[in-house]
């Protein structure tokens, strides 16, 4: 069923349903982006996908149009109840919290993001869903930098690990005034496509050693590696080989030159 702004109200009247805050519930209320949202995951026959806390089923609409093997996945018991009534016996449902459940074998993976937990869910992804080779999410728009810079204070370890393992996309804003209830910031639709020749291994271990690194973000990176490594002379010696200045910041380093210290602190 389409959710739309002529029957949010009624629906909600009927079914007694609340957005609950503690889920961060805002229901998507304009069928044309649901669809392109749904659209930029370009859904192939047969691909498995999971949809993220699909609410009152303004993206399950769209997807379940296509040829797939369709699971949803949220917290909220309502909601699951609310979509077996309209899409009975062609979805797989979970009720559970995403992060408790085995993302590993998705091909493709579309979510509205709570925003209390932004960060925690991508990174989540990231590691956890190995086979997803596009995810196709909705965040708060401010949070989007964290993802996306590659300098300055929005830039950390996550921003490493996003930019090692996908390439990212920013597509559009959706405003506040297209949800119910109205959200307090504008929302960003942008995609993380897995790029083919990650090594899985030592990006992940890059991410570990960056979080390490930008606990003291304002430290140099000489003290970081310093104390992270037990000695101020594999910390020199390690940044001679990678030919950096000591008193460089965590967040003056590009994401590349994480990847080969920690390979150089492997060997």
């Amino acid at each position: 069923m389409e959710i739309n702004r002529s029957n949010i109200f009624e629906i909600l009247k009927n079914t007694d349903i609340r957005p609950d805050k503690d889920y961060g519930q805002n229901f998507l209320l304009e069928p044309e982006i649901a669809k392109s949202i749904v659209e930029l995951a370009d859904i192939k026959k047969e691909e498995k996908v999971l949809e993220i806390g699909p609410g009152l089923g303004s993206l399950t609409h769209f997807i379940d149009l296509k040829d797939s093997n369709f699971t949803v996945c949220d917290i909220d018991y309502r909601m699951i109840d609310f979509l077996k009534i309209f899409y009975i016996d062609k979805i797989i449902y979970l009720n559970d919290d995403i992060r408790k459940i085995d993302v590993s074998n998705y091909d493709k993976i579309i979510g509205n993001l709570p925003y209390n937990i932004t960060t925690e869910l991508v990174e989540f992804l990231l590691i956890n869903a190995k086979q997803a080779k596009k995810m196709v999410l909705m965040i708060q728009l401010e949070a989007f930098n964290r993802f996306y810079e590659l300098s300055g204070e929005d830039y950390g370890a996550i921003s490493i690990l996003t930019r090692l393992m996908c390439n990212v996309e920013k597509h559009f804003v959706v405003k506040p005034g297209s949800f119910h209830p109205v959200p307090k910031c504008k929302s960003v639709v942008f995609t993380l496509t897995r790029k083919d020749d990650v090594d899985y291994d030592l990006v992940i271990g890059t991410y570990k050693l960056a979080k390490a690194l930008f606990l003291n973000r304002r430290k140099t990176i000489y003290n970081n590696l310093k104390n992270y490594l037990s000695s101020g002379d594999k910390a020199t010696e390690l940044l001679s080989k990678l030919n950096l200045d000591p008193n460089l910041r965590p967040e003056n380093i590009k994401p590349e030159i994480y990847f080969q210290m920690y390979q150089l602190i492997q060997k």
